[in-house]
C-alpha cells in the first residue's frame, strides 16, 4: 500500500514538472517574439520550405510484379541495387530528388495487375509504373497509363503486338521478340532447310512473334507447312498428342517459342518419344535461350543438341563486378531461392538508372493529379485524375542515353532496339557459343569479326559457325525432312506410252509379270540428279497403267495423282504449265522446250524461172544499173575528146550507145574500147573492183537460194490456216490441243495422233479425207520426227515458249527443291548431258534440221552502201577536176558579153565535141610506140607532142 501511494505521488510530481517545463518554454518563446518579431517569421518560413523540399525530394514509382514467382526477387534485387548504385556512385553530385519504389503484387492475374496499378496511383500517387511482367498484363495496363498520362515502363513484355507507336505512354526497355526472327532465318538459310514448323504457346507472348517469323521464312523461300499451337495450361497428354502429330510429317526442323515452364515440358516429352534423336533440329527463341546456361543437368539431358538464340550483352568489368555483388546480396536476402541473374534482371537495373536520370532533369516536380469537376459521377479510373508531370517525364525518358550494364542504353521510338544475338548450342553439361548474328555481317564466328565481311547479305554457309553437336550426338548436318512413311520407298509415277519411247520406255519383265524395267532419256536425267544429292533417297518407279498394261489416263491424270498423294513424285516428259502448277510443284526444267508448227516441204516451181533475180533486192538491182550508167558516163566524158574509140559518130544516139556498151561490157570484162587517160583508167579500175565484189556476192547468194528453194514450206502463215478452216494435227495427251483452241482453231479442225507414223499418215491424206496440212508439237518431239523423216518436213513460223520438261513433286516438297539444284549442276555438266542425249535422242538422227524458209536470202542495198559511196566519191573527183580545167581553158566563151546563157552552153557543148588534136597525137604516139615494142622493133625517138 505504501508503494502504491509512493507511485501516485511520483506521477503527480512528474505531471507538475512537465507542465512547468512547457510554461517555461512558452515564456522563453514570447520573449524571443517580443525581442525580434522578424526572427520568428524566418523560422516559420524555413519550416515550410523544409517540408516542401522533403515532398519534392521524393519521386514515387510504382512496381507491379508477381511476388509469388521466385524470378521476381531476382529483378527486385537488381532494382534495389540500381537505386543504391545510382546515388552512391555519384555521391559528390547533389541530387535534387530520390526515386522511391512502391511495390504491388499482380498475383499472376491480368485484372489484379491493373487493380494494383490503380491502387498505387490512388493511394501512393506514383508518377510512373514499372511493370507489368507479361505482355497480356501490359495490354490492360496500357489503357490506364494513357488515361492518366502516367508512363508504363516494362522490361519484360516482349510481344511485338504491343506497339509503343499505338500506345503513347508505353515504354519498352527491352527488345521485342520480332528483332530475333532475322537471326533465326539466317540459321535456317545457312543449312538450306526448306520447311520449318513453329511450336508456340497460345498466349499473347507466343502469338505475337508468328507473323514476323512467317515473313522472315518467306523471304528466304522457306515454307511453313504447319503451325503447332499449345495452350499455356496444356497437360502431358495434350503435349504428346501434338508431338506425335509432328512425327507423322516430313518436316524435322522445329522453332520453339515458349516460356520456360511449358517449353521444358515439351522437351521432356519429345525426349521420351524419340524426337531428340538423329535427324531432328530444335531451335529455341530467347524465351528459353536466355536460360540455357542456368538449367540443371537433368534439363540439359533432355535438350542435347538444341540451338538457342540469346540477346548479345557485351562483356565489361562493370557487369562482372555487378554479377558478383548481386550474387552475394541475393543469397543473403533470399537464402531459400536458387536463382541466377538473367537478362531481365540486368534490364531492370538499367531501367531504374534510366528513370533516375530522367527525374534529375526537372528543376521542380509537379506531383499533382488534375481531376474532373464532377468526380462523383465519373468512373473509378477517371477519379484518379491526370498526371501533370507525365508528358514531360515521357519526353525526358525518351531522350536519355547512357552506358548501362546491357551496353549502350537508349530508346528509339520509346523502345530498346537490339541488333546482335548469340547463337548457342547446348551439349553435354554446358552451352557453347557457336556464332554471332548482326544485320550488317550476318552470321560470324566471333564478335571480333564484326565489320570484316564485305556483304552480310551473301549466302551464309555452316563454315561461318563453330562446329555444332546436333540431337543424337552427331556432327552430321540434318537434312531437315524425312519420308513420313519411314522405311517405305518413294513412289514415283511413270507415264506408259507406245510412242516416243525415247523419253520413257516401260518394258515388262518376262520373268515377272508384275515388275517392269523403266528406261529412257528422262529416267537417266532423274537418276543422275538424285545421285548428286548429299543423302540417300530410296525410290521405286511405278508405271501409271491399268491391269492390261495400258495407260491409266492422260498426263494430267498422272500429275493429279501426286496432288491426291497416291504418288510421291512423277518422272517423265512432263511439260511445265501454269495450270498444272496450281496442284503440284515442278523442278527446274531439264529440257528447254517450246512449240512450233511443222509442214511438208516442196520445190518452189513458181519461182524457178525468175529465181536469178532473188539474190539481190530490187533497190540493189536499181542502184547497180544506175552506177553502170554513171561510171560509163564518167569514163566517156574523160575519154571523148582525146580517144578516137570514144568519138563515135555524129549522131547523139551513137554517142549514147558507145557509152552504154562500154559500161555494161565491163560486167564481164569484155569491153573493146581502150581507156587512154590516167583519170579514166583510175575510174575504170575502181569500178572493176566493185563489179568483182558484186558478182562474187551474187554468186554466193544465188547458190544458197538454189539450195534453199528445194525445201520451201507448203504453208507458213498460221492465220491462213485458221481463216481457211484447214485441219491441223496435235499429239494426243499433250497441252497442245488447248493451246490451238486459244489460238483460234475450231475444235472440228483438230486431229490427234499418237505416233510419228500416224502424223506422217495424216499428212499423206487429202484434206477432204481427214488429212492435215500442218501439225503443232513441242521441239523435242519435232526433233525425233525430223530424225525419222528428214527433209520431208520443216519448222515454220514462231516458236511458242513453254516451260520445258520438269519432274513433278507435291506442293512445298523439300526434295523437289534439292532435285532442282542438282538438275542445275547436271545442265552445267555439258559432257554428261551430251552422253545422255546421244544415247536416246541423237541415235536416230540421219539428217540435220532445216531452218524455216520464210526468211529471204537476198542481199540488200544496205550491205553494200559503203562500196557505192566510195566508188561514187572517188570517181567524182577526177570528173570535176577535168570539167574545171575544160571550163578554165574556154573561159572566153563564158565571159563573152554579147552572148546569152543558152548560146554559151551550146558553144561549150560544140567545143567539148571537138577533137583535142594534141591529146589525140599524144595518145596515138604512145600507142604506136607500145605496139612497136610489142612487135620487137626499136622505134626512133621523135618529138613528143605537148598535149597541154
Amino acid at each position: 500500500m505504501a508503494m502504491k501511494l509512493a507511485h501516485e505521488e511520483y506521477l503527480k510530481l512528474s505531471r507538475t514538472s512537465i507542465i512547468n517545463l512547457i510554461l517555461l518554454l512558452v515564456f522563453l518563446l514570447n520573449l524571443i517574439l517580443i525581442d525580434n518579431g522578424s526572427s520568428a517569421s524566418v523560422m516559420i518560413s524555413s519550416t515550410q520550405n523544409t517540408t516542401r523540399r522533403r515532398i519534392d525530394h521524393e519521386f514515387k514509382v510504382g512496381v507491379v510484379l508477381d511476388m509469388k514467382l521466385p524470378i521476381t526477387q531476382v529483378w527486385l534485387t537488381s532494382m534495389n541495387m540500381a537505386l543504391s548504385d545510382f546515388y552512391i556512385s555519384s555521391a559528390k553530385t547533389s541530387h535534387k530528388r530520390r526515386l522511391v519504389l512502391h511495390v504491388a503484387d499482380s498475383n499472376t492475374d491480368i485484372l489484379d495487375a491493373s487493380f494494383a496499378a490503380i491502387n498505387l496511383i490512388q493511394n501512393d500517387e506514383v508518377q510512373a509504373i514499372i511493370g507489368p511482367m507479361t505482355s497480356a498484363q501490359a495490354i490492360y495496363m496500357l489503357h490506364l497509363g494513357k488515361k492518366t498520362q502516367i508512363p508504363v515502363i516494362s522490361f519484360s513484355a516482349t510481344s511485338p503486338s504491343i506497339s509503343p507507336s499505338r500506345n503513347p505512354y508505353f515504354i519498352r526497355t527491352t527488345h521485342q521478340d520480332s528483332s530475333q526472327v532475322d537471326a533465326i532465318a539466317a540459321v535456317i538459310k545457312t543449312f538450306k532447310w526448306r520447311e520449318v514448323v513453329p511450336i508456340y504457346e497460345d498466349t499473347e507472348y507466343g502469338n505475337g512473334i508468328i507473323p514476323y517469323l512467317i515473313d522472315a521464312f518467306h523471304s528466304i523461300s522457306t515454307r511453313v507447312p504447319y503451325r503447332s499451337v499449345l495452350p499455356e495450361s496444356a497437360n502431358d497428354d495434350r503435349i504428346l498428342q501434338e508431338l506425335y502429330k509432328l512425327m507423322t510429317m516430313q518436316t524435322r526442323v522445329f522453332i520453339l517459342h515458349m516460356t520456360t515452364p511449358l517449353g521444358l515440358r515439351v522437351f521432356e516429352k519429345a525426349k521420351s518419344i524419340g524426337m531428340m534423336s538423329k535427324g531432328y533440329v530444335w531451335i529455341v527463341t530467347d524465351g528459353l535461350g536466355d536460360y540455357l546456361s542456368s538449367f540443371n543437368s537433368s534439363v540439359h539431358a533432355t535438350m542435347q543438341g538444341v540451338i538457342g538464340i540469346r540477346r548479345y550483352v557485351p562483356k565489361s568489368s562493370r557487369l562482372s563486378s555487378f554479377k558478383s555483388r548481386w550474387k552475394k546480396k541475393f543469397r543473403k536476402d533470399n537464402p531459400d531461392i536458387k536463382k541466377s541473374l538473367d537478362i531481365y534482371g540486368i534490364l531492370a537495373y538499367d531501367t531504374i538508372w534510366l528513370l533516375a536520370n530522367a527525374i534529375e532533369k526537372f528543376e521542380t516536380l509537379d506531383s499533382r493529379f488534375l481531376k474532373e469537376n464532377d468526380v462523383a459521377n465519373s468512373s473509378h479510373v477517371a477519379r484518379l485524375g491526370i498526371s501533370q508531370i507525365g508528358p514531360n517525364l515521357l519526353q525526358e525518358i525518351s531522350n536519355i542515353k547512357f552506358k548501362g550494364l546491357s551496353g549502350d542504353f537508349g530508346l528509339v521510338d520509346r523502345q530498346l532496339h537490339v541488333h546482335t544475338f548469340h547463337i548457342l548450342n547446348l551439349f553435354g553439361s554446358g552451352v557453347r557459343e557457336i556464332g554471332i548474328w548482326t544485320p550488317s555481317d550476318g552470321i560470324i564466328k566471333d564478335i571480333s569479326l564484326i565489320g570484316t565481311r564485305q556483304n552480310g547479305n551473301q549466302i551464309p554457309t555452316h563454315e561461318n559457325l563453330h562446329p555444332i553437336i546436333w540431337p543424337g550426338n552427331t556432327t552430321a548436318i540434318p537434312k531437315g525432312w524425312i519420308n513420313p512413311t519411314g522405311e517405305k520407298r518413294l513412289r514415283i509415277g511413270i507415264p506408259v506410252r507406245s510412242s516416243y519411247t525415247e523419253f520413257v520406255r516401260v518394258t515388262r519383265n518376262p520373268s515377272s509379270n508384275d515388275s517392269a524395267d523403266v528406261t529412257g532419256y528422262c529416267i537417266d536425267v532423274f537418276n543422275a540428279a538424285i545421285g548428286l544429292l548429299p543423302y540417300a533417297v530410296p525410290y521405286e518407279f511405278i508405271p501409271f497403267q491399268n491391269s492390261n498394261h495400258t495407260a491409266a489416263g492422260t498426263y494430267n491424270d498422272l500429275i493429279y495423282q501426286v496432288y491426291l498423294q497416291n504418288f510421291d513424285a512423277v518422272v517423265g516428259d512432263i511439260t511445265i504449265t501454269a495450270n498444272r502448277l496450281q496442284y503440284v510443284d515442278f523442278t527446274l526444267p531439264y529440257v528447254e522446250a517450246g512449240a512450233s508448227m511443222i509442214v511438208l516441204t516442196r520445190k518452189d516451181l513458181n519461182k524457178e524461172t525468175l529465181i536469178f533475180f532473188l539474190p539481190l533486192e530490187r533497190r540493189l538491182w536499181m542502184t547497180i544499173v544506175a552506177f553502170f550508167v554513171y561510171i560509163g558516163s564518167v569514163i566517156w566524158i574523160l575519154e571523148h575528146r582525146g580517144n578516137r574509140e570514144f568519138r563515135g559518130g555524129p549522131h547523139p544516139m551513137y554517142q549514147m550507145g558507145t557509152m552504154l556498151s562500154f559500161s555494161f561490157s565491163m560486167l564481164v570484162f569484155a569491153h573493146k574500147e581502150k581507156v587512154l587517160s590516167s583519170p579514166g583508167r583510175f575510174v575504170m579500175i575502181l569500178w572493176i573492183l566493185a563489179v568483182f565484189i558484186l558478182t562474187a556476192s551474187y554468186t554466193a547468194s544465188y547458190s544458197a537460194m538454189l539450195l534453199a528453194s528445194r525445201f520451201q514450206p507448203t504453208f507458213s502463215d498460221v492465220n491462213l490456216l485458221i481463216n481457211n478452216g484447214y485441219s491441223v494435227g496435235y499429239r494426243n495427251g499433250s497441252f497442245i490441243q488447248g493451246m490451238l483452241k486459244q489460238m483460234g482453231f475450231d475444235d472440228s479442225n483438230l486431229k490427234g495422233y499418237v505416233t510419228p507414223e500416224e502424223c506422217d499418215e495424216a499428212f499423206s491424206k487429202k484434206r477432204q479425207d481427214g488429212g492435215i496440212v500442218a501439225a503443232f508439237d513441242e521441239l523435242p518431239y519435232i526433233e525425233l520426227l525430223f530424225a525419222q523423216y528428214c527433209d520431208k518436213y520443216t519448222k515454220v513460223g514462231d516458236i511458242y515458249p513453254t516451260g520445258g520438261f520438269g519432274f513433278v513433286f507435291p506442293k512445298g516438297s523439300p526434295l523437289g527443291l534439292d532435285i532442282s539444284r542438282t538438275i542445275l549442276s547436271i545442265r552445267e555438266d555439258k559432257e554428261k548431258m551430251k552422253r545422255i542425249r546421244n544415247a536416246w535422242l541423237e541415235s536416230k538422227r540421219s539428217c540435220s534440221d532445216h531452218d524455216s524458209l520464210g526468211s529471204s536470202y537476198g542481199l540488200t542495198l544496205y550491205s553494200f552502201r559503203y562500196l557505192f559511196i566510195v566508188v561514187g566519191v572517188l570517181s567524182l573527183i577526177p570528173l570535176l577536176a577535168y570539167l574545171l580545167i575544160f571550163l578554165y581553158k574556154n573561159r572566153i566563151i563564158l565571159t563573152c558579153p554579147n552572148t546569152s546563157t543558152s548560146q554559151k552552153i551550146v558553144r561549150l557543148v560544140e567545143k567539148f565535141n571537138e577533137e583535142d588534136e594534141k591529146r589525140l597525137r599524144y595518145y596515138e604516139y604512145h600507142a604506136g610506140i607500145s605496139s612497136q615494142m610489142v612487135a620487137g622493133e626499136d622505134p626512133e625517138r621523135g618529138e613528143v607532142p605537148n598535149v597541154f
